[in-house]
């Protein structure tokens, strides 16, 4: 296999992979979109929203927040936020305080609610490990490919935003190859 690298400018990589067949392309594709760990906010209750949106509202916008995954994420993790605003003012991701450092959102200005005169919001939430194969939340980017010729691709990942687009790939490929590892001993095991 031979591969390399086109253009990784912000969130997206570009690269040319040779050698490798149209499945095992697939395949990382689908696990870059579907498999990969990442951090995403699950519960929030809600202590005051005096605001003129549900709290169904601020509570899915905020569940869809990018949150930055480092490495060694693991099912079960568990990092806590809070909010605590009062208008006038546009409450933005940016304003959510982390008990982690290491965890925080992905990008500051993404606008949540406008809040105006009197208005408050003030809530804590949860956030936790999942994979884009349980809900659209956890995704952690797309990914396609076009093919060039006979085993040579064009593989092209974006994240979004929880890690870099290499690091995307790079965690796509060790989960694959976990799996098939796992599968492996599992057949041996058969009878």
């Amino acid at each position: 296999m031979k591969t390399e690298l086109i253009e990784s400018k912000g969130n997206c990589l570009s690269m040319k992979v040779e050698g490798v067949s149209t499945s095992l392309v697939n395949a990382v594709r689908r696990y870059c979109i579907g498999q990969v760990e990442v951090l995403a906010v699950d519960s929030v209750t809600m202590y005051e929203n005096t605001s003129s949106m549900f709290d169904e509202y601020v509570t899915h916008r905020i569940g869809l927040l990018p949150l930055i995954s480092p490495k060694g994420i693991k099912e079960g993790m568990e990092v806590s936020f809070s909010l605590d605003e009062s208008g006038p003012k546009v409450v933005y991701s940016g304003d959510l305080k982390t008990t982690d450092k290491d965890v925080k959102v992905a990008k500051e200005r993404i606008p949540i609610i406008t809040l105006f005169e009197n208005q408050n919001l003030r809530l804590e939430c949860k956030a936790i490990v999942g994979t884009g194969q349980t809900h659209a939340k956890f995704q952690s980017g797309i990914a396609a490919y076009g093919e060039e010729g006979k085993e040579e691709f064009v593989f092209k990942a974006e994240s979004f935003y929880q890690m870099k687009p290499k690091e995307l790939v790079v965690r796509a490929c060790k989960k694959l190859e976990k799996d098939i590892s796992d599968l492996a001993k599992a057949v041996k095991k058969a009878k």
